[in-house]
């Protein structure tokens, strides 16, 4: 498979750099997966796991939420005199009202529920 490269045009040859560039991952990639099943192979020879070998723990799996559950929201712990159903847990950014309050020398522990 022979190429005149001096012929090709620069789409052509911008074409032909895009496919070999596709072609090395591919290959890098197959090369990977077999150098990766041989060391298995090697290590399951003598009772052990690569990873056992390599001396890398485990990946740990993520926490998550039981599927169809959030997180809980956070408990109240402040409330608006003014308007009890505004409420703030004390996480995250102050609403406005906690912020005027402090503002006019109420002290925070006045707001708490």
């Amino acid at each position: 498979m022979a190429f005149n490269l001096k012929a090709m045009t620069r789409k052509e040859l911008t074409k032909l750099k895009k496919d070999v560039d596709k072609a090395l991952k591919t290959a890098a990639d197959r090369e990977r997966r077999d150098a990766l099943k041989a060391a298995e192979k090697a290590a399951a020879e003598f009772g052990y796991s690569l990873g056992e070998l390599s001396g890398m723990p485990k990946p740990k799996a993520a926490k998550k939420a039981p599927k169809g559950k959030a997180k809980a929201k956070a408990k109240a712990k402040y409330r608006n005199p003014a308007n009890p159903e505004q409420t703030w847990s004390g996480r995250g950014r102050k609403p406005f009202w906690i912020n005027e309050a402090l503002t006019n020398g109420v002290d925070i522990t006045d707001l708490e529920i």
